[in-house]
């Protein structure tokens, strides 16, 4: 078994981490700095850092923000968030990030992924796809979850390998803080489907729900937020749970 990776996800709104349930219902979760290095001191692989109003708000990711939370921190590191042209991404890769992620913009413009993997390389470019259950279809939706479009999760995966890509990362919005598990059906069948990573999103709750994205939904990456920023699951505690139990874990 190749190695998993566990990814704290912080969700930031106006300089904050929030945290919702099926994308409403936002909470303060506290300052993303101080939880980015406490994560990273405890054992987190990676770090993925949404500014989940940017792209509402029509406006950037704060790269100012994206330096100071780089500082703190010693691992990989992701950003998303308003990212809609090859000129947004240089100054947050400058500022520490090691990955961009795009969202509702590849959506709108299919072709922006094809630019951006140019530019930067596909290890760079993560795909999100956020999507939920529309008459037994995965509809993948944008804008924070508010618009439904046309695109199907499977076909828009498959073509988001295919522009250049290097990894999907697909939030259940049915799952989403929910902390019922992940989306293991629809994750086994994006890793059958793909040939490049998929880190799961949405619904983790337990340690046991990591142990079953990663054998039963094959999932390469388990991200998770709320049971990470109110304690409920400790990082190095999950870790030790996931190696007694066989999986490989950095």
């Amino acid at each position: 078994m190749l190695t998993k990776r566990i990814i704290p996800c912080l969700d930031i709104k106006d300089g904050r981490t929030v945290k919702g349930v099926n994308f409403v219902n936002i909470r303060d979760a506290g300052d993303p700095v101080e939880l980015g290095a406490r994560y990273a001191q405890e054992g987190a692989d990676e770090l993925v850092f949404l500014d989940i109003s940017a792209t509402n708000e029509q406006r950037k990711t704060f790269a100012s923000l994206v330096r100071d939370i780089a500082r703190h921190i010693n691992i990989p590191f992701t950003v998303g968030g308003g990212i809609s042209s090859v000129a947004d991404v240089a100054p947050l890769l400058e500022a520490g990030a090691d990955k961009v992620s795009v969202n509702s913009a590849a959506v709108r413009n299919p072709g922006l992924i094809d630019e951006l993997s140019r530019a930067f390389g596909a290890q760079c470019i993560v795909l999100a796809i956020d999507a939920r259950k529309v008459d037994n279809a995965w509809v993948v939706h944008t804008h924070g979850g508010k618009n439904a479009t046309d695109k199907k999760l499977f076909t828009w995966a498959k073509e988001g390998q295919e522009r250049g890509a290097g990894e999907i990362l697909f939030t259940s919005m049915d799952h989403d803080g929910t902390k019922a598990g992940f989306a293991n059906d629809a994750l086994s069948k994006l890793h059958t489907l793909l040939q490049i990573p998929v880190i799961a999103s949405g619904g983790a709750g337990a340690a046991e729900h990591f142990m079953d994205t990663f054998i039963l939904g094959q999932a390469d990456a388990a991200l998770a937020a709320s049971i990470f920023h109110f304690g409920e699951v400790k990082l190095p505690d999950l870790k030790g749970y996931l190696r007694q139990r066989g999986i490989s874990i950095r």
